[in-house]
Parts: structure tokens; sequence; C-alpha cells
């Protein structure tokens, strides 16, 4: 797939563009992520700037950076137990590691498109690198690797619809009513007292782990709410969905973000995908992290070692683990200090999307220097929000997603 839009993306851009143009709205600027690196000689060769948006932390963005300058400094085939050590971050071991900076990976496809699109930071192609992050979160990340890349953190960038603030609008109705009764459930449980957990979109822990989580839940005696999708229910026995029948709730889908700002929720246990740590950290959640692949591994350590709201399962995941983890989260010695942290994270990531936020601040001077480099100017007052989608809500430019 990759290879083929590699192949039939560029022209296709090119010719959105020219489109665009002939029609009055000529581009001012392309954002893309770091997997299409194609976008950047397609907008080189058309004289127009491109933004990046890195949708991962700026922690693992400075590994990258710094693999694909340094690669010395990381693990070899020579030395493949390397811990790392890079500025602004804590040292990092060889297995915390994001899995394109290891020896095994770092030369595949989707190491080769990274290495692509960081390597035109600073070569006049990535004019911006917009972070879904914050600058109270990786404040010495940030300031470490800002002499390197011109980082301008945004986040955390939160699903419109799925904020408990909605505005009433016929996509916020859309998404209450197909929540599979999940809201509903969390309204009757007590304040804190549900296990949220929820693997992402792409992870497959296997029909053993499955069967461990299960009994693990039930083992908590806590209420629990489960995001089995459906391509992964046939790895659960049908005799472990009725022993966890009437003890939590399994659905194949919810909306997370108002899962996660529910007063019920108390625990995420979380594949520490970048999105669901931030969503979990805007709405003041601690964690049990359980990282499998990419980018996890490094969050996890980032959530247990500097942000301090939670802790890591080991794996493969046992019932006894599971429960332990959840236990020390929620009623350990620690558990005080997780919610505490956590909230404070809270109240800082709602401060840098606020109107005159760090976050909000910087979105509003990128969509600035579009406009000057456009030659269109400032427009009376128009505003755009960092708390939403991007592309819902630069309302007051042409957007084209």
């Amino acid at each position: 797939m990759l290879r083929h839009v590699a192949d039939a993306g560029p022209s296709a851009l090119a010719c959105l563009i020219r489109r665009q143009a002939g029609a009055g709205r000529p581009v001012a600027c392309v954002v893309n992520n770091p997997f299409v690196p194609w976008a950047l000689d397609v907008t080189s060769g058309m004289g127009i700037p491109c933004a990046m948006l890195w949708i991962q932390s700026c922690a693992v963005l400075s590994l990258y950076y710094n693999f694909y300058s340094f690669p010395e400094a990381f693990p070899s085939d020579a030395d493949p137990d390397k811990p790392v050590a890079v500025p602004g971050l804590p040292t990092v071991a060889a297995d915390e590691l994001p899995h394109m900076v290891r020896p095994e990976y770092a030369r595949n496809l989707w190491g080769d498109m990274l290495r692509a699109q960081l390597g035109g930071i600073g070569k006049k192609t990535v004019s911006w690198v917009l972070v879904n992050t914050f600058y109270g979160l990786e404040r010495s990340a940030i300031d470490a690797l800002r002499s390197h890349v011109p980082v301008t953190p945004v986040g955390p960038l939160l699903e419109h619809d799925d904020r408990r603030d909605g505005d009433g609008d016929d996509d916020d109705l859309a998404a209450v009513a197909d929540d599979d009764g999940c809201v509903a459930w969390l309204d009757a449980q007590p304040p804190r007292s549900v296990v949220y957990v929820a693997f992402g979109s792409l992870v497959n822990i296997g029909r053993g782990e499955m069967l461990a989580v299960a009994e693990g839940l039930v083992g908590t005696g806590r209420p629990f709410l489960w995001v089995v999708r459906d391509d992964s229910r046939e790895l659960l026995p049908e005799d472990a969905l009725a022993a966890i029948s009437g003890k939590g709730k399994v659905v194949a889908w919810c909306p997370q973000g108002r899962v996660l700002g529910h007063d019920a929720v108390g625990c995420f246990v979380t594949h520490c995908g970048w999105n669901s740590v931030a969503e979990a950290l805007a709405a003041g959640v601690p964690m049990v992290g359980y990282p499998w692949w990419s980018d996890q591994f490094t969050n996890a350590k980032m959530l247990v070692d500097e942000y301090k709201v939670g802790v890591q399962l080991p794996a493969p995941v046992t019932r006894d683990a599971l429960r332990a983890c959840v236990d020390e989260v929620m009623s350990g010695p620690e558990a005080a200090a997780f919610r505490m942290r956590a909230t404070a994270w809270k109240e800082e990531a709602t401060a840098s999307v606020a109107d005159g936020g760090s976050s909000d601040r910087n979105l509003q001077a990128f969509v600035e220097d579009i406009r000057r480099s456009h030659g269109k100017g400032s427009r009376g007052g128009s505003r755009i929000s960092s708390s939403g989608n991007i592309a819902k809500h630069l309302n007051s430019i042409d957007v084209i997603p």
C-alpha cells in the first residue's frame, strides 16, 4: 500500500494543487504527516511551503532526529543493548526505543520513509514541525531540539466530537447515540471506579493474552469497560465472555475522549499509542501501560518515569500482574500521587489549548506565517482553535482535507 501511494500520490497531489489554483483558491501551504515524504518533493517543486504534522511525542521525534543525524550513538548489530542518551531526554534503554531506531527495523520501508521525511528538515522543504504535544509536558525535549528543528507544539489535539462540552451539533449527537451504551453505563458507576481498557486500532495481543486480560479484569473486582474490536473478538473464548458478563462491559468501539473524561473512569489500561496517552493526560486519568510496537515503548517509559502517572505492565500479560498493576494505580500507596499528577497534567493541557495558551499561540502564529508568506495579511480577528481537529477548525483560511 505504501509503495502504491508513493507511486500514485505525487501526481494526484500536484493535480489537486493545480485545480485549486485554477479555481482561484491557490494553495499556500501543505501539511503532511511523517509517512508521505513524497509530498515534500511535490511542494518543493511547486514553490509551496510545507509543514509536517508530527503525530507522536517530541521525545520520540528527538530520538528519530538524533538517530538519523548521529547513528553511532544508538544500538547496532555489534551492540544491540546499548542505552541512548540524547539532549533533553533521560537515558533510554535499548528496549525502550521506538522500533524504527532498533537495528532490526531501521532499514525497513517505514524507517526509510521516516528518514526521507526528517531529512527535509533544515533543507527548505519543511518550514514548520507541528507536534501533538504541549510545552509544559515536554519542555526539556522541545528546548533541546529547537536548535535543530523548528518544533511547534500545538497539542493536545483532541477529537472535537469526543469533547464533553460539545456544541450540540449533529456530529455531537451522533457520537453520543453511537456509543453502544458506554456513556449510559458509565453514568451508573461510582466515581473513579471503572477500569477502561483499550489497545488501539491495530494491536492484537493474541488469544492467550486476551484470556489473561479477561481473568485479570474479573480478578480486580472492579467494574470495567473493555474495547474488543470486531477483528479481535474471536480471540476471546465464549466461556471467557460468559465469565465476565455482568462484571463489566465489552464493546467493539467507544468514544474514547468522552470515556476518559467521564468521572467514573479511574484507570486506563492502554497500549501507549501517543493519541491515547495524550488523551488520558488531557483527561487527568492515571494509566497502566502495555506497549507493543513503534513509539509505544518510549511513551510507556515517559508516562512512568517522567510524567509519573502510572505503571507499566510486564509482557506477556498475566492475570495476576494485570490485577496487581490496576490495584497499584487505583488503590495502592502511590494511587493518590498518580491521581494528583494526572490532574495537574490535565490542568496544564487545558491551559495550553485555551485562548492565549502556549499551543493556542503557536497555532495562531503558524497561520499568520502562512498568511504573510502568501500575501494575505491578517483577517481581522478570526481565530482557530488548537483544541480540536485542525482541518475542522482552520475555518479562517481555506482547507482541503
